[in-house]
């Protein structure tokens, strides 16, 4: 009997363990629940497709974004773009007035066409009497190259490196991202607000300014924006589907000239000599000018260089450098175009070198210089400004309200491929540049300095004269300085104008009020302006009856 008893006692147990195991097993499955408010075992169930919660769409199916990495911001009055020598004007005259200024350069060496191009042959600007209307800081650039004390490259680096003295400079950046801000209630303008930008070493930056310059050859801060390019020379060339610029510069470099004996045989000749021999022109002891009758003997080796009229300057020691050699179809924004145009001219130098040593007295042992880093550019796109100057407006010696700028020099349009010499399209007196032909349309604190000015393709060939844009450049500098927190420059009016004026003369030495051009375009119909403006008139052969 107690056998029997253990074994159904055993029994039960067994029983119990199993059905607890079945429970846990359906419990671990997810397939029962466990037990009802009765005690009982809850049925179980399978959740359908609906129900399942891994079958569920997720409420969002975008990733969530990553977090904007932390850029270091720096905050300036100004930020300019580019180190060309006009612009330092600018920048140099906002600091000199307490504004927080900032240089940000696309190119590894600063001074763009006057140091890295090495254009040191400085045009000066004359009115009609042949007295100069060079003012302001760049008059000091331009006695010392006319008194022959800045004539070699490393004197104009010592006169840069004191204009941007204590200015800070990053060269080498690119251009990353430009922001910008929707107009204000009743304006219509945009607001540049910041610029991301690499410097040379891959880093990322972001600077936030007031205001903005392009002081640049090729518009690198302008072209990203929504801007307006006006008619090129394309039109006035009548080749209006193929945009080209005016020729590239590429400067020559000579030492071992005699210049006592090219500029004593060259003035010892007759009229008649000199004409057959030269072609004519003007030598003395510092500068050469002309000569086309010998450069024309030269033959070039291809249709994209051109040997015009020489534009040379003894640099002392027998050093010379010369403005002649053209180079055609260059895009200033392409750098693999302006290697290019680099490689032709030290193909073609040696030979023009041959060409001098055989026609000129005292060339006979000249010899290259070395070549310049850059090439000389003239010209890139035009944008739309606030007042764009036309032809008229020069040769009608206009003047503005807000001058910022008396200005000269003849309308000089450079060659291009399908007209290598060019033409002039008149001499003007004198005429004022408006602030307004350095302000940007569209944007409210983007200002254009230098070769950017406001000015259709025929004005261009006059208002692209570095003491013109320097003059500018340096007076906007002042002006912002001036009306810092009171209004924007585009709020100025002409009420506004007379105080600001009178500070510019008494402090600065500048003067852009009382004056007078002599007008070459009196008793001209509005007909005719209009036709010059568009160059259906040319000026110079133009003949009213």
């Amino acid at each position: 009997m107690r056998i029997k008893r253990n074994t159904a006692i055993a029994a039960s147990v067994l029983v119990l363990i199993l059905l607890f195991a079945g429970w846990a097993a359906v419990a671990m499955k997810g397939g029962s629940k466990g037990g009802n408010e009765d005690g009982k075992i809850a049925e179980q169930t399978v959740p359908s497709e609906q129900t399942n919660p891994q079958t569920l769409p997720p409420k969002d199916t975008k990733p969530a974004p990553p977090p904007e990495p932390v850029v270091p911001t720096e905050k300036v009055d100004v930020v300019m773009f580019g180190s060309e020598m006009e612009g330092l004007y600018l920048v140099r005259a906002a600091a000199d007035e307490g504004l927080k200024v900032k240089i940000l350069d696309p190119r590894d060496q600063i001074g763009g066409q006057l140091i890295e191009g090495e254009m040191l042959f400085l045009d000066e600007t004359k009115d009609d009497q042949g007295r100069s209307l060079v003012q302001g800081k760049i008059k000091q650039l331009f006695d010392g190259f006319k008194n022959a004390k800045i004539r070699k490259k490393d004197e104009f680096v010592r006169y840069i490196d004191e204009l941007r003295r204590d200015i800070p400079i990053e060269s080498g950046i690119t251009i990353a991202n430009v922001k910008t801000s929707a107009p204000a209630a009743g304006e219509s303008d945009t607001a540049v607000t910041s610029v991301d930008y690499k410097t040379k070493d891959g880093s990322l930056k972001r600077i936030e300014a007031a205001y903005w310059v392009d002081n640049t050859d090729y518009a690198a801060l302008a072209s990203r924006l929504n801007v307006t390019r006006m008619l090129g020379l394309e039109a006035f060339y009548g080749h209006p589907d193929k945009i080209e610029y005016m020729s590239a510069g590429m400067m020559m470099k000579f030492k071992n000239v005699d210049w006592k004996t090219f500029s004593t045989h060259f003035n010892g000749l007759t009229a008649e000599e000199r004409s057959k021999k030269y072609g004519g022109g003007y030598v003395n002891d510092s500068f050469a000018i002309g000569l086309t009758g010998m450069t024309n003997g030269y033959k070039p080796t291809n249709d994209r260089v051109f040997l015009r009229g020489l534009n040379a300057v003894s640099q002392r020691d027998g050093e010379v450098l010369i403005n002649a050699f053209l180079i055609y179809t260059i895009d200033p924004s392409d750098p693999k175009s302006v290697a290019e145009g680099l490689e032709l001219g030290k193909k073609e130098m040696p030979l023009i070198l041959n060409h001098f040593r055989k026609s000129i007295v005292g060339w006979e042992k000249a010899e290259l210089n070395g070549f310049p880093d850059y090439l000389y550019i003239r010209e890139y796109n035009h944008y739309e400004t606030e007042y764009v100057l036309k032809p008229s407006d020069m040769l009608g010696a206009n003047m503005f309200w807000d001058n910022v700028s008396i200005a000269g020099y003849p309308l000089d349009l450079q060659g291009t491929s399908v007209n290598k010499w060019g033409i002039e399209m008149g001499r003007p007196d004198k005429y004022g540049m408006p602030l307004r032909s350095f302000l940007l349309k569209k944007y409210s604190n983007v200002i254009l300095a230098g070769k950017n000015v406001g000015a259709s393709a025929i004005a261009y060939g006059s208002a692209r004269i570095q003491p013109n844009t320097g003059l500018a450049a340096e007076s906007i500098g002042v002006i912002l300085g001036q009306i810092q927190g009171k209004k924007k420059l585009k709020e100025l009016t002409e009420a506004d104008m007379p105080a600001l004026h009178q500070y510019l003369e008494t402090k600065y030495k500048i003067k852009l009020t009382g004056v007078k051009g002599n007008n070459k375009l009196a008793g001209w119909t509005k007909d005719e302006l209009s036709k010059l403006d568009t160059g259906d008139i040319v000026y110079a052969q133009y003949k009213r009856k």
